[in-house]
């Protein structure tokens, strides 16, 4: 009787420690995670700064140039979906490892290049790797904390990685390039994903998935993934065809046709690749929708306001990756610990829309900068768009998870991932092409060559701006806030008061 009595507090104490460590591996997992979409997401601009080397090198006309970024873009937009959905088929950590090991593979390729071909070729089979990991991290994330309180913070933490890595890219990328060479761009990655790829063995807990035979629709992951690939290369080639070019509406006819028959065969399959009940969900529907129009109106910032800082303001690659440094510091504080904070008390959708204002704020700004300014100039509009960008998409995230049934998690966190590539790549091709010929147009008027530069970057900040209030809209739309998450958020607010 004694010894049953004694067993049970050392019993409970086991039962604590074991919990203890198993809530602690969590957050070192979501770590590991972390790590493996900042790689991800650097790869999209650690490139740009390196571009002029890379030409010099391996003799890159300045049009194939771009195919150094489109390479890698066509690849991991248009496979993100299909990579998310295999997560929730086969088990999501088994293609988030075999990603990163395609990803690593890849990448010593692309450091290793000694031609054009190699170098695009490799680009494009990294752009692959990319997709099937970071296509599965937000399901995993959202998996790995069902509780309210702890997936908004886990979900803020990715959110910071996921927005202030192009920024952080921005900074790497002029800093290997000045200090080594442009090879190591792309040799960093390794010892950085086999690190990633050892701890996430250990840490990631084993799914085995719901099986192929629920979702291997082989006929509609043919049809999504060559819409979404033509779709992507039909939009970053538009700037140099034109939008009304014979090029661009005719592939741009196909891939819409490609989508339209791929949503016609899930809504008749057996075992649809992509569940179209996903959409019922106005959270799920919305915050992609906005999603799209505001990644498309920040791109504005990254892209042309590099552009202004290097011909405008004369910064070198370092230099430029430092100015954008408050940016991420902004979002950092922003996503990690305020907008949790927030979005706990206030809920997601309340926050939602006043954090989208700041970042149109900000646009405002860019679009005021003068020809003959200084860095004094950009800083307050980098630090609001920051701001306003770390706040505003862990709540996106959050809204576009929820509602979505477990196994649909990965097809979820896939199809977030697919909204911000397209938004990204369509409001890089509108912008660029707006940019230049707003420019070229002052340039035949007689204006001086930094005032016609400036005048275009002008025009493509207060589209963006544009878009950053289309994204409003469509949240004060279909994101309006529940009865029940009002009524849940003042209770939350009257227990901690109590």
């Amino acid at each position: 009787m004694s010894s049953r009595a004694d067993a049970g507090p050392m019993d409970m104490t086991a039962t604590e420690t074991t919990m203890q460590t198993e809530d602690r591996n969590r957050w070192y997992a979501l770590v590991v995670l972390c790590v493996g979409m900042l790689m991800i997401v650097l790869d999209v601009t650690v490139v740009n700064v390196a571009l002029p080397s890379i030409q010099g090198d391996l003799g890159f006309s300045q049009s194939s140039l771009a195919w150094v970024v489109n390479a890698y873009l066509i690849s991991f937009g248009g496979l993100l979906l299909l990579a998310g959905r295999l997560g929730d088929l086969i088990g999501r950590r088994r293609v988030f490892l075999a990603g990163l090991t395609l990803f690593t593979a890849a990448s010593l390729a692309c450091g290793m290049a000694q031609s054009e071909l190699w170098l695009v070729a490799a680009r494009f089979v990294q752009g692959i790797g990319g997709a099937m990991t970071s296509a599965v991290i937000l399901g995993m994330i959202v998996t790995m904390f069902p509780e309210p309180r702890e997936q908004a913070k886990a979900i803020g933490i990715y959110g910071f990685v996921a927005s202030a890595g192009g920024s952080i890219g921005l900074l790497a990328g002029g800093v290997l390039t000045e200090a080594i060479s442009w090879h190591w761009i792309f040799f960093i990655n390794l010892p950085i994903a086999i690190g990633t790829a050892i701890a996430a063995a250990r840490l990631i807990p084993g799914d085995r998935g719901i099986g192929l035979g629920r979702g291997a629709d082989v006929l509609g992951a043919g049809l999504v993934t060559g819409a979404l690939m033509l779709g992507v290369y039909t939009i970053v080639k538009a700037s140099e065809h034109g939008w009304a070019s014979a090029h661009t509406l005719g592939l741009g006819a196909v891939a819409l046709v490609l989508l339209g028959l791929f949503v016609l065969r899930q809504a008749r399959t057996a075992n649809p690749l992509m569940p179209l009940r996903v959409f019922r969900s106005r959270s799920v529907t919305g915050a992609n929708g906005v999603q799209v129009a505001v990644v498309a109106g920040m791109f504005s910032m990254f892209f042309l306001g590099t552009l202004y800082l290097q011909h405008v303001l004369g910064l070198n690659p370092l230099q430029i990756g430092l100015a954008f440094l408050p940016s991420t510091v902004a979002m950092g504080i922003c996503s990690a610990i305020v907008s949790a904070r927030l979005n706990a008390r206030f809920g997601a959708r309340t926050t939602l829309v006043p954090s989208l204002g700041l970042v149109l704020v900000g646009l405002l700004l860019f679009a005021r900068l003068p020809s003959d300014g200084s860095y004094l100039d950009v800083l307050p509009a980098v630090v609001l768009v920051g701001i306003g960008a770390g706040l505003s998409f862990p709540g996106l995230m959050t809204l576009a998870m929820e509602d979505v049934a477990p196994e649909d998690a990965g097809l979820a966190s896939g199809l977030v991932n697919t909204s911000a590539q397209v938004g990204g790549a369509l409001g890089l091709a509108v912008l660029a092409t707006l940019s230049a010929g707003r420019t070229e147009d002052l340039t035949a008027a007689g204006a001086a060559p930094l005032d016609a530069l400036t005048g275009g970057y002008h025009l493509a900040f207060l589209v963006g701006a544009g878009l950053i209030a289309v994204g409003m809209a469509i949240a004060l739309v279909l994101l309006r806030p529940a009865r029940a998450e009002r009524a849940a958020s003042r209770t939350e607010v009257a227990c901690s008061e109590a």
